[in-house]
């Protein structure tokens, strides 16, 4: 991974974080400063039917169920149709041309577009181009 899409995630993460209020951690909980640090390993990856995704954030690490994922997929396809779910999500583009839905519009966008899917909306995103799709999904678990 090129410096530009590291200084991207970081760029990314840092904004998320600073933007929502984080409440205190728990005294039993601890972040030590191994586990604070991703560095992302192809052999750590999950394969999906039309590419692979990596978790940077998994669900359940931060108290508020914050996650950033990185989704890979393959030319001309999508990781599943447009769908709803109680909590918002972004998704943003790292590589390659998208194509996002938002409750009936489409459009496309490439690198350092982001895609803001609000609560109770149907949306989906899928590539659009001849190469590989590289975004991020930032997602807060609602139970």
């Amino acid at each position: 991974m090129n410096h530009k899409i590291i200084f991207v995630l970081l760029l990314v993460f840092f904004l998320v974080r600073i933007s929502i209020a984080q409440e205190p951690l728990p005294a039993t909980e601890k972040y030590t400063f191994e586990n604070c640090i991703n560095k992302f390993d192809m052999n750590k990856t999950v394969k999906t039917s039309v590419g692979y995704q990596y978790w940077f954030i998994e669900q359940k690490f931060l108290e508020d169920n914050l996650t950033v994922k990185m989704s890979v997929v393959a030319p001309k396809q999508a990781t599943h149709v447009p769908h709803k779910h109680p909590g918002d999500e972004t998704f943003f583009i790292l590589e390659g041309t998208a194509q996002f839905y938002l409750n009936g519009k489409t459009t496309t966008g490439g690198p350092l577009t982001s895609f803001y899917c609000p609560v109770g909306s149907e949306h989906g995103i899928s590539n659009a181009g001849d190469t590989e799709l590289k975004y991020l999904v930032i997602r807060k678990y609602v139970e």
